[in-house]
């Protein structure tokens, strides 16, 4: 497994021998919603890399429903395209239109969301330490307590792998007795309406007697910390990831004790450089910085993993010396914080 932080076009053309700039290639994006903040920043990113790679960029919103999304997989497909880019809604009920793509020849990359099948190119962030990062800044914050477990949508093994790393951070604590995990509980479609929901619940279930709280994005951070705050418990420890704008704004507000920043970015950008790639035909394993990796379920697959950066109080100015957000936006409402907004 390797950790980039993005790779050149250059760089897959060199290894490929594959031609950048092939006439008419055409590659469509499914994506799974536009309800996160972050997915347009990645668009846009996946956007300049086929511009540069001299490839058309089409695209179709499931809007949650993974119905949808087959029925636009199917339209992409009878639109020609060269490649398809998939943010999967549900990664189990993808399987049709991975096998309708495979059936015209046409190269899968799986956006972020893992899809159990080895004729994908799995690309995303290490998400197992996404996860650790989350647990060890809450940890550092809290290292006992009354800890509460919200996790991604159930139809994302995303939701599992973060899971799986905040567990081996936190599983010390749980044997010396130190950390109690009192509640848990799946956020349908990563919905921060959901994740408040569940946080409100837990909350009444446990007389409010909970010290931290491991959310596993920002939107259900988001959700979290409006259950907190309506209780005048604002100021827990409470993790998320992505950089949302309003995470990091919490973070510097001292609501939010971590977001791990996966910068969309460089995430959007070696898509589209190895969509290019593979439009040229470049096999899967020929593709720059790509390696072997075997899922969970013992699934081979050609796999990319990016690394993320934990953002806390401590390093807030990260985010905006990387241009991810201006001091403004981030130290909105914010008297006397952490650098850069003191």
């Amino acid at each position: 497994m390797k950790f980039l932080s993005g790779i050149s076009l250059a760089a897959v053309v060199a290894m490929t021998g594959s031609v950048a700039f092939a006439a008419d290639l055409t590659v469509g994006v499914s994506w799974s919603n536009f309800q996160e903040e972050r997915w347009k920043t990645d668009e846009a990113a996946i956007k300049g890399a086929l511009e540069a790679g001299g490839a058309d960029y089409i695209s179709a919103d499931a809007q949650s429903s993974s119905s949808k999304q087959l029925s636009d997989i199917e339209n992409l497909i009878a639109q020609g395209v060269d490649v398809l880019i998939v943010l999967a809604q549900d990664t189990q009920a993808i399987g049709p239109a991975i096998q309708a793509a495979a059936d015209e020849g046409i190269p899968v990359i799986a956006y972020d969301r893992l899809i159990e099948d080895s004729r994908a190119f799995y690309l995303t962030f290490d998400n197992v330490e996404v996860g650790r990062m989350q647990a060890r800044a809450v940890f550092e914050a809290l290292p006992a307590g009354n800890y509460v477990m919200i996790k991604g949508s159930p139809t994302d093994p995303n939701a599992d792998f973060l899971r799986g790393g905040q567990q081996e951070i936190i599983q010390a604590g749980i044997d010396s007795g130190d950390i109690k995990i009192v509640a848990e509980a799946y956020t349908d479609g990563w919905l921060p309406a959901n994740a408040q929901r569940n946080m409100e619940q837990i909350l009444t279930a446990n007389d409010n007697k909970v010290d931290a709280v491991i959310a596993s994005n920002d939107g259900t951070a988001g959700g979290v910390v409006a259950a907190l705050t309506a209780q005048g418990m604002e100021g827990l420890p409470v993790s998320g990831q992505d950089g949302d704008h309003a995470a990091l704004n919490r973070v510097a507000l001292g609501t939010q004790t971590v977001s791990v920043w996966k910068d969309a970015r460089d995430l959007g950008k070696t898509a589209g450089e190895v969509a290019v790639a593979l439009a040229g035909g470049a096999a899967l394993a020929d593709v720059a910085g790509s390696a072997d990796w075997t899922s969970p379920a013992g699934t081979s697959m050609t796999s990319m993993f990016l690394a993320p950066v934990p953002v806390t109080a401590a390093n807030l100015s990260v985010v905006v010396d990387a241009g991810w957000i201006s001091k403004d936006k981030l130290c909105q409402g914010v008297t006397n914080g952490p650098a850069p907004c003191n």
